[in-house]
């Protein structure tokens, strides 16, 4: 995403831009998946006296206004990625802990049809596939 990009971004979800959230866009866009500690790595190194509240409220408010999505998979920290808005899902490696996206599953969002939904009116669905990476399989060859 350009800094032009982010700007507009944030203007049409009514948010200031700060220099503090068009860094932590820019760190979440180049570094998908990214844990907390990365963002603030990345922001650090342009913007060296941002403290770590700052940036755990930035992506507090870029989550909620759907600019970034945060993800947990069962067992990790927090991540961070700036791919929104098209229900993906994602596949986790159970070694080393490496995320990598997965397109729908099966149709149109919400990729699966639950046999009951209790009145809900379902829009998303969340999965995550457990298995081994590439890297991973192929070192224990």
């Amino acid at each position: 995403m350009t800094q032009q990009e982010a700007r507009q971004s944030l203007r049409d979800a009514a948010l200031r831009v700060t220099a503090p959230r068009l860094a932590v866009l820019d760190a979440v866009s180049a570094h998908p998946h990214a844990s907390t500690d990365t963002v603030i790595r990345a922001v650090r190194r342009e913007l060296p006296d941002v403290s770590h509240q700052t940036v755990y409220d930035v992506l507090r408010v870029l989550s909620g206004a759907s600019l970034v999505r945060r993800i947990e998979p069962s067992g990790s920290v927090p991540r961070y990625e700036a791919r929104v808005g098209d229900n993906h899902h994602h596949a986790v490696c159970r070694e080393c802990g490496a995320i990598a996206d997965v397109d729908c599953v099966v149709g149109e969002p919400p990729c699966l049809t639950p046999t009951s939904t209790d009145g809900f009116a379902i829009d998303e669905a969340e999965i995550i596939f457990w298995g081994r990476c590439a890297a991973c399989s192929a070192a224990t060859l």
